[in-house]
């Protein structure tokens, strides 16, 4: 059995997979759910739902558009190429991206303020992930910089 070193990231990818389980499970460990008051927990559910589609169009989107050069780990499969177009014109992690969106969206839907911590905790994880990625794509590709500087990182014309 291969030992998980971290050489590619790995550990990245523990971590959001017991953010994901943390973040599904809080609403209902904690029985938050619906727990604001109106006219919040309306907004929460409406907001959750909006922010949920926008979260799984784009990482569908980001899938789609990275085609055969999706890989679990961080780093850039050998025989790679890289991806500008697509969901990658307007974020350069779409699936990040999509991941965060649904993460708050479920937290908004369920009222729940813990899993909304654990949201935010996924949003700084990734954060970190994609730079060490970064440094990995700048490397593997000569024009990643360029790209780097034209299109933001995690939220559409934001970050």
């Amino acid at each position: 059995m291969a030992k998980l070193r971290g050489e590619k990231g790995e550990w990245y990818v523990v971590g959001q997979f017991i953010l994901f389980g943390l973040i599904l499970v809080m609403p209902f460990l904690t029985g938050q759910g619906s727990g604001w008051p109106a006219p919040w927990n309306t907004l929460g559910v409406i907001g959750g739902l909006g922010l949920g589609a926008i979260g799984g169009l784009l990482g569908l989107a980001g899938l789609l558009s990275l085609g055969r050069n999706l890989t679990v780990v961080p780093h850039p499969k050998e025989d790679g190429e890289m991806v500008a177009g697509g969901a990658y014109r307007l974020v350069r992690h779409p699936i990040y991206s999509g991941l965060i969106f649904c993460a708050f969206g479920w937290a908004l839907l369920w009222n729940s303020l813990l899993t909304l911590l654990f949201a935010a905790a996924l949003f700084l994880l990734f954060d970190i992930k994609s730079r060490r990625e970064e440094q990995w794509l700048a490397e593997k590709y000569p024009t990643y910089p360029d790209y780097q500087q034209r299109v933001r990182k995690l939220l559409p014309f934001i970050y």
